[in-house]
């Protein structure tokens, strides 16, 4: 791994365990062992860093959306891939990066404010797309709309993990929730 890339995955990993205001290049410092000069190099400023960090994650996300749909042919399939994706990052004593992110809207700069909301969308319409096939095929029943449950699932998952991470207790969304929220247990 470069510097570069050593930077962004330390970086990450601050941001969803501390938040974007709470993290400085001092801590990356720490963490990568580099002079701040180094970190300035890559990354004149902390938007620069913390887009980078975003843009690659949605990237990453993407990636994730197109291995669940060809892994996963059916609804209660790809919704439980997308849950487990939730699960590990809680058990991990991490935030999801978009819902870190969202708590922060306010302070953060334009850039990553677009982003955010970008992310957020992105995940929705992901969802509203597997619910709608879900529909089509007969595993799910149309009401409410797509897009509401699609909204109330990622509701359900971001407040999950931020209940688990600020209690620290361990405790975790049920998966059957997710699929009665879904429309699975009909």
């Amino acid at each position: 791994m470069g510097t570069r890339e050593a930077l962004v995955c330390a970086a990450e990993n601050l941001m969803r365990s501390k938040g974007y205001a709470a993290f400085s290049y001092a801590d990356l410092v720490e963490t990568v062992g580099i002079k701040k000069a180094s970190i300035h190099h890559h990354f004149p400023t902390k938007e620069d860093l913390g887009v980078a960090i975003v843009e690659a994650y949605i990237d990453r996300v993407r990636i994730d959306f197109e291995r669940i749909e060809l892994v996963h042919e059916d609804l209660e399939g790809r919704l439980k891939a997308f849950f487990l994706a939730f699960s590990a990052s809680s058990e991990g004593g991490l935030l999801p990066l978009c819902g870190a992110l969202a708590a922060e809207m306010a302070a953060l700069p334009l850039g990553l404010q677009r982003l955010t909301h970008h992310f957020f969308d992105l995940q929705l319409k992901w969802l509203t797309k597997i619910l709608d096939k879900g529909v089509v095929n007969g595993e799910i029943p149309a009401a409410p709309g797509t897009r509401q449950k699609a909204f109330q699932l990622l509701s359900a998952l971001e407040g999950a993990s931020f209940i688990n991470w600020a209690l620290k207790d361990g405790e975790a969304l049920d998966w059957n929730f997710i699929r009665l929220v879904a429309g699975l247990d009909k």
